[in-house]
Formats: C-alpha cells, sequence, structure tokens
C-alpha cells in the first residue's frame, strides 16, 4: 500500500469515527427523551440504534487492523493513531450500551410519573454530551490541552452524581413504594456518570496518541 492510500484509507477511518461518535451522541439524546417523556417507541429506536452502533465498531476495527497488516512499516505516530481509532471506537461502543440500558428502562417504567431528583438528568446528560464532543473534538484536532479539560468536567459530574444519588436513596427511604422506581432512576444516573468517564478515557487516549506518554487526566487533576 502506498503512503498515498495510507492517508486516505485513515480519512476514511477518521471520518467512520466521527459518524460513530455522532449515532451515540443521538443515541444518549433519545434514551433520555424517551425516559422524560414516556416515550417508548422512541426507547425502542435507540435499542435498535444500538446494533448499529456494535457494527460500526466491528467495522472500523477491522478497517483499522487492515492498515496495520498492510501498511508496513509503520511509525510509531501511526501505530499510536491506529491503535487510538481503535480504543476510542471501543469506547464509543461502551457509551452506546448505556444508552441502550437508559432505553430499556425508559420502557419499563412506562407511564410512571417522574420522581423529583429525575429533574436533575437533563441537566447530566447536557454535560456528559458536550463531554463527548469535547472528547471528539480532541482526537480531530490532536489537542492535548483540550483533553485535560475533561478531567474537570468529570469532577462535576461526579459531583452531581453524588448529589442526585443521595436525594433518590432518602426519596427511598421516605417511601418504600419508591424503592423499584428509584432504584432504576439510580441506574440512569450512573450511566450518565459511565459516559463521563468514558469520554475523559478518550482525553487520555487523545494524550497518547499526540505525545506518546500515558495519562491519567483525573489523577493529574487530583
Amino acid at each position: 500500500m502506498s503512503r498515498e492510500h495510507y492517508e486516505q484509507q485513515l480519512r476514511s477511518l477518521n471520518d467512520d469515527l466521527l459518524r460513530m461518535g455522532a449515532l451515540v451522541e443521538t443515541a444518549i439524546g433519545q434514551s433520555i427523551q424517551a425516559l422524560t417523556n414516556h416515550d417508548e417507541a422512541m426507547a425502542q429506536e435507540v435499542i435498535r440504534s444500538d446494533d448499529l452502533i456494535d457494527r460500526a465498531q466491528y467495522a472500523l476495527e477491522e478497517k483499522a487492523l487492515l492498515l496495520f497488516a498492510t501498511q508496513q512499516p509503520l511509525v510509531a505516530r501511526d501505530l499510536r493513531l491506529v491503535s487510538a481509532i481503535i480504543t476510542i471506537a471501543s469506547e464509543l461502543e461502551r457509551v452506546g450500551d448505556y444508552a441502550e440500558g437508559i432505553a430499556k428502562i425508559a420502557i419499563r417504567q412506562g407511564q410512571t410519573p417522574a420522581l423529583k431528583p429525575q429533574a436533575e438528568v437533563p441537566s447530566m446528560t447536557s454535560k456528559a454530551q458536550l463531554m463527548l464532543r469535547t472528547a471528539l473534538e480532541c482526537y480531530t484536532r490532536k489537542d492535548v490541552d483540550l483533553a485535560k479539560t475533561l478531567s474537570a468536567a468529570d469532577d462535576e459530574i461526579d459531583t452531581q452524581t453524588d448529589r442526585v444519588q443521595r436525594e433518590i436513596l432518602e426519596v427511598m427511604i421516605a417511601d418504600a413504594s419508591t424503592v423499584e422506581q428509584a432504584t432504576r432512576l439510580l441506574y440512569v444516573v450512573h450511566n450518565l456518570e459511565r459516559i463521563a468517564d468514558r469520554a475523559t478515557n478518550i482525553g487520555e487516549r487523545v494524550v497518547f496518541m499526540a505525545t506518546g506518554h500515558m495519562a491519567d487526566l483525573n489523577e493529574q487533576r487530583a
């Protein structure tokens, strides 16, 4: 494979990764919309979209591995880049799973009125989506400084998660009839917090791709 063809294939991989990211971000928003609006049809759409996300991840990984096999020798920078694409695709696939999990909770919740702590969920969702967009922007721009800002955003979501989880537990203690619904809401909040963690993981991979050094962004924040 010529270097020119390699660069073309690499651009194609980049495009595939960003399309996958867009699918995932849409799934997050739709899962929360389904939960908020008691919209089972939208929840089912999110569940179906997870299959598309899974297939996108497999196809992208196969294409990336083919580059490894056919473009020899690869310099260290190329190896880190292709490895980053594979890793980021895997992180995005897991985010898609979290969105699917929220959609399934939306279906189980049905038309049951929301508990008060659920009012925090849209805010958490917006923050998690912004982190994901920022992480992918870091990748596109190879921007280490921007990647490092993800740590503070993750801390903010962690703090909000702790507060909302305490509020949910207080509801459960005050009214035992809410335990099942409150437990489902705990899973929703947990999934949003994990989405933020995955975005931070992408930022760490960008730092490694750009510098050759692994970084624990949360450790650097401490």
